[in-house]
């Protein structure tokens, strides 16, 4: 979670490859808008306002970028709340996307289209989710469930039991331990 603008600037650079935006990136997002992108850094910066900025004006300019996060949200069709995904948030494509605001994932996510991560009906909790996974298109993650680091999450799958061994595939409905599987093959700029 972004506690400072170290923090906030880390974040950027995770997801991003930059801390700000430079000039060929402005320029090139007016030519050839970058929707993925601007999203990115929306979230980011309404999770630096809404963490680390106090103050009746700060929070004036937090409702006023929450309200533009929301109409981008729709546009895009992802449904991605403040302060659940950890640095290094890779989204693949444009297409429908719902994570639970309760949801905690770590840092290095690639996520794809498709993708619902949530509470199960009647059963309180959400998911948590380690670090350096691969969430592949029409993953299906729910109820109060931990999944460890280090792994892949095929196509399709229906998570809805925990799983806490580390650089496996996961896949199938429901659920289950396919395989070991370095995740690094799907994931770049990892340790």
């Amino acid at each position: 979670m972004i506690q400072s603008k170290k923090d906030y600037r880390a974040y950027l650079l995770a997801d991003n490859g930059f801390e700000r935006p430079g000039l060929k990136v402005l320029i090139s997002n007016i030519i050839f808008p970058n929707n993925i992108l601007h999203f990115k850094l929306s979230l980011r910066r309404l999770e630096y306002y809404k963490n680390v900025k106090k103050g009746f004006f700060n929070k004036c300019i937090y409702y006023l970028l929450k309200y533009r996060f929301k109409k981008l949200s729709v546009a895009l069709g992802f449904s991605i709340p403040e302060n659940v995904f950890g640095p290094g948030l890779k989204i693949a494509h444009i297409g429908t996307i719902v994570v639970n605001a309760k949801t905690r994932v770590g840092k290095n996510c690639k996520i794809h289209v498709c993708t619902n991560i949530g509470e199960s009906g009647g059963v309180a909790g959400a998911p948590v989710i380690g670090d350096n996974v691969y969430i592949g298109p029409g993953a299906k993650i729910y109820g109060n469930i931990r999944i460890a680091g280090n792994v892949a999450i095929a196509a399709n799958a229906a998570v809805g039991n925990s799983f806490l061994n580390e650089h496996k595939l996961i896949g199938g409905v429901p659920a289950k331990e396919i395989g070991d599987f370095d995740v690094k093959q799907l994931l770049k700029n990892i340790d």
